[in-house]
């Protein structure tokens, strides 16, 4: 049976999750930039003050860490659902056995689908679990509670606290980059339209497409290199969740979840710097045989992982790609 895990290592900030504050550092100033450039026409035509504006922003973000408020709206922003009678009777044994295994109530954290013809699984929020509907189809019964452990790993080490902050900041900056691309498009248009008959209005739109194109790439340099740093920073919150995994007793689950990424994609090792930026995840290979190297020697020695743990089922093919949080 699964390793139940002691009270004290049931939730614990953990360095990686730390870490992983660095690209929340990096977007603030960004996010903060971008309010002031919303509120500026918002502000001349209503007369708003720019504190009530920041006000109302700062009070939305504590809403994101609330089990009702991922439940009932962040749920079907991200487009998922729950589960369907015959999902929930897959997950709901595998689920209730691996809280148990990390002392939790079964009611703590949301488990959702997102329809998805991918094999990937993510944390997000400080309660909630989605897995793609072809996860659930495909992987075997072991493998997906493996994946599922994973996820909640995630959550455990709090590794989702300083990632969903992130994108809750990069949301001004989401914003005024769609509103800038509108606006250049406008000005092209316009120019198409009016600039032969019309030198003035000609010169004047290339220059509103330049003026624009530059505000534009300010804040979308801003966004990417912040997911560019979250990927770097990622890496060891991924590491520490397999371990976590281990260590509630599905270590063996989460590896063969993990070949069967690597038999069914070209998973590699990113060799050069700009390839391990861009990358989100460590290899799977990498992660195996980490986790193989922990099974076979336990980082505690008081954590017997996947002790006379046994599962039926046996296991379909996929064409999935990743396991992403």
């Amino acid at each position: 049976m699964a390793v139940r895990t002691a009270p004290r290592d049931r939730r614990r900030v953990e360095m990686s999750a730390v870490v992983a504050l660095v690209p929340v550092v990096a977007m603030l100033p960004f996010s903060l930039l971008a309010l002031v450039v919303i509120w500026l026409p918002i502000g001349l035509v209503t007369g708003l003050e720019l504190g009530v504006l920041l006000a109302a922003f700062v009070a939305t973000g504590p809403l994101l860490f609330l089990r009702p408020f991922q439940s009932l709206v962040l749920t079907p922003v991200l487009g998922a659902r729950a589960p369907t009678p015959a999902e929930e009777a897959t997950i709901a044994p595998l689920w209730s056995e691996i809280v148990r295994a990390g002392g939790l109530d079964d009611d703590r954290y949301v488990v959702r689908i997102l329809p998805s013809d991918e094999l990937n699984a993510f944390a997000c929020g400080g309660h909630l679990v989605v897995v793609t509907s072809f996860a659930v189809e495909e992987l075997s019964t072991p493998e997906l509670q493996g994946v599922l452990a994973h996820e909640l790993s995630h959550h455990l080490g709090l590794h989702t606290v300083a990632i969903t902050i992130v994108h809750w900041l990069s949301l001004p900056v989401v914003v005024l980059a769609r509103i800038g691309v509108f606006l250049e498009q406008v000005a092209v248009a316009a120019r198409q339209s009016y600039g032969r008959d019309s030198p003035v209005i000609g010169r004047a739109t290339d220059v509103a497409a330049v003026a624009v194109r530059a505000v534009s790439w300010v804040f979308t340099s801003g966004l990417d290199a912040g997911v560019a740093l979250g990927n770097v920073v990622g890496h060891r919150s991924e590491f520490d969740a397999d371990q976590r995994a281990v260590r509630l007793g599905f270590g063996r689950q989460l590896a063969s979840a993990l070949r069967r990424v690597l038999s069914t994609t070209s998973n590699h090792r990113p060799v050069g710097w700009r390839e391990r930026i861009a990358t989100s995840h460590p290899a799977a290979r990498t992660r195996v045989a980490r986790i193989e190297a922990l099974l076979r020697h336990p980082a505690r020695p008081d954590v017997r992982p996947d002790v006379g743990r046994t599962h039926r089922g046996a296991a379909r093919g996929a064409r999935g790609e990743r396991l992403t949080r």
